[in-house]
């Protein structure tokens, strides 16, 4: 390869020899993947391309979500042709052979084996990853299997029985076991919890009672329990179910005292700083906390949710909530689908615990050789979507990749509460759309026009928005949101000729850490009860509370009557009007059709191409990661060892 170092822009005849260069040219480098990739050849004091081509993967691969880099994977890939210049014969991309690429970069002063401080981390699977990621993905495996292996906690088994019989009494309903009950008993009996399941499958609910149980063993003693998600509105979600969970628990007052209801982002539990590199909370200065509970951990990277559990003291208990179908994190990591990987298989042991704790006859299956699968609960029955639910119906055929049964229920479910339009024309889209976006946001702008306090003003808001698969192009959010307002501003809802309108709602895309809005807040312009003649955008904080601030003050942002489905996580509406592209991309997935249909209450109605639609479902987002390995089959090769060695 040529010296990196000889500029950015490389010949075609350049490009034709290197790899790097080719990449880059494709679009699938970035210039921060191209910069490191020369900083680590600097480093290394080589121009080897072996070193830089692996060096610049590591770092694409974070930013595309993944963990690590799959060196074996790209190396199937030298087979391909990547030529979108067809003056250029053969093939353009050539990688090094796998055992040969491997060789070099074990022989390279930057990359280092596992448990060795260097750049760049391989394993012994050809996976690299960048040192920090590496660390994470150590770390946090360490620390949920200690907390899976440790001696359960104290506690009253009769009174436990009879508060789980209390709060959980049998549903005639149900088939099977109470897997809510079996979750609760599970929180009680191990320092850790993951209790994964769709909407409406009651994971506030049994966290409640959990909550319910748990003070109740504590008996006098107080426990210092702290409820948080990834983002506010998230936050603000669990505290609302909470609230309105809490009444209908057959507990006393002093005891309904004791469980908490304020929830807050994880950031602002862990102490961010602005001006600071670390959170105030850490290894060195752990949570002052008895119990932790996180809702929606799919949406949690790896590293906010190792520096979590690093800052969470060794005998405090974690729970951990969230639906494992759902799209992954922005941020590098799936870990909520790692963490599952092996879910519903208890020890023999526990199984019988269980059993016994709840007084039901649970289901045998193959044994969990990892400690975290007597601690990981599939909730299995949702409470929303019964059985002729078509919005329940169709997130099953989608989870279970059949994509033919997942077009056909549009066509035959006897329910209204799923839809199907094919996709119109880019120049014909304003008038397909328009219609039902019009009546969709009409309740909202007249409760605004009508000068509806902002708190009735959010809730008419929260019951419809349209979602996209992506955000440029003709089908994606930005041309979504300049349609919206068009339809709109024609019906006189709103005077969109100016920025700020009363109505306009609008998304923070940056964090401001001083005015405590973060990245996916949603605020809304509204008329300032002080001083009607001048707008301030309301945002409605994790504490439940409106805080009004002046448009002129708000970070970068942008209008949000159409948002991405991955911004829609943690978020619920009455109705959903999903558009999905007419061509093939490579964001369109089965987790993503699954996380647009269950932000839907009531309906949910789909516009795109049937083609591109059965090929979303029969793509299963695939995200490199060594954490799987770390927590499930890392266990069971370590007990086969144990087992040759100590036949007894």
């Amino acid at each position: 390869m040529n010296d990196l170092n000889d500029g950015l822009v490389m010949s075609t005849a350049d490009q034709a020899e290197t790899p790097l260069a080719v990449l880059r040219a494709q679009g699938l480098l970035n210039d921060l993947d191209w910069h490191f990739a020369r900083l680590i050849g600097r480093l290394a004091a080589s121009t080897a391309p072996e070193l830089a081509l692996a060096a610049a993967l590591a770092s694409h691969a974070t930013g595309q979500g993944d963990i690590c880099v799959n060196l074996r994977q790209w190396a199937r890939r030298a087979q391909w042709r990547i030529n979108t210049q067809p003056e250029i014969a053969g093939p353009l991309l050539a990688l090094p052979p796998i055992d040969d690429w491997l060789a070099a970069l074990r022989a390279s002063p930057v990359v280092g084996q596992p448990g060795e401080r260097q750049p760049l981390v391989l394993d012994g699977r050809g996976r690299l990853y960048l040192y920090r990621y590496w660390a994470y993905e150590q770390h946090l495996a360490e620390a949920l299997l200690h907390r899976a292996r440790a001696a359960p906690p104290l506690h009253d088994a009769a009174r436990l029985r009879a508060d789980l019989d209390r709060l959980f009494p049998p549903d005639p309903g149900l088939r099977g076991p109470d897997w809510q009950k079996v979750a609760a008993a599970v929180a009680a009996c191990k320092q850790i919890c993951v209790i994964s399941g769709g909407p409406g499958t009651g994971k506030t609910s049994t966290v409640l009672r959990i909550l319910a149980l748990l003070t109740g063993q504590s008996g006098e003693r107080p426990l210092r329990i702290a409820l948080a998600a990834p983002t506010g509105k998230a936050a603000a979600r669990m505290q609302e179910s909470i609230r309105a969970a809490k009444p209908g628990l057959d507990l006393d007052a002093a005891h309904l005292e004791r469980i908490p209801e304020e929830a807050s982002t994880l950031h602002r539990l862990l102490g961010a700083n602005p001006d600071a590199t670390r959170f105030r909370y850490n290894r060195d200065h752990p949570l002052p906390l008895d119990v932790l509970v996180v809702d929606e951990v799919s949406m949690v990277g790896l590293a906010l949710l190792a520096r979590t559990v690093e800052a969470l003291p060794a005998e405090a208990r974690l729970i951990l909530l969230g639906d494992k179908d759902q799209l992954a994190s922005v941020e590098a990591g799936a870990v909520l689908g790692d963490l599952c990987a092996g879910a519903g298989r208890f020890s023999p042991d526990f199984h019988a615990r269980l059993a016994a704790l709840t007084g039901m006859s649970l289901p045998s299956g193959r044994e969990s050789t990892s400690p975290l699968g007597d601690a990981t609960v599939l909730l299995r029955h949702s409470y929303r979507f019964g059985a002729d639910s078509g919005i329940g119906a169709l997130a099953r055929a989608v989870n279970r990749g059949r994509a033919a049964q997942a077009l056909d229920l549009f066509e035959h479910t006897p329910q209204q509460d799923i839809a199907w339009r094919d996709l119109a024309e880019p120049a014909a889209l304003a008038a397909q759309l328009g219609p039902p976006v019009v009546a969709g946001f009409a309740p909202y702008l007249e409760a605004v026009q009508a000068n509806q306090a902002p708190a009735q003003v959010f809730a008419c808001f929260n019951r419809f928005r349209v979602l996209a698969a992506l955000r440029n192009g003709p089908f994606g959010v930005e041309a979504l949101n300049r349609l919206c307002e068009a339809a709109l501003q024609a019906h006189g809802l709103i005077d969109s000729h100016q920025i700020w309108y009363p109505g306009r709602p609008v998304m923070i895309v940056r964090n401001d850490y001083n005015l405590r809005l973060f990245n996916g807040d949603v605020g809304i312009a509204l008329a300032d009860a002080a001083a009607p003649e001048h707008l301030r955008v309301f945002f409605l904080d994790s504490d439940g509370r409106l805080r009004g601030i002046a448009p002129a003050r708000l970070p970068v942002h942008e209008t949000v009557y159409a948002m991405t489905v991955h911004k829609s996580q943690g978020s619920e509406f009455e109705q959903v009007l999903v558009v999905t592209p007419d061509q093939p991309s490579p964001v369109l997935s089965r987790e993503l059709i699954y996380t647009a249909l269950t932000r839907a209450r009531r309906q949910a109605v789909f516009y795109g191409a049937g083609t591109v639609f059965a090929a979303a479902v029969l793509r299963r987002l695939q995200r490199s990661s060594g954490l799987r390995d770390r927590l499930w089959v890392a266990p069971r090769a370590a007990r086969r060892r144990r087992e040759r060695t100590d036949p007894a």
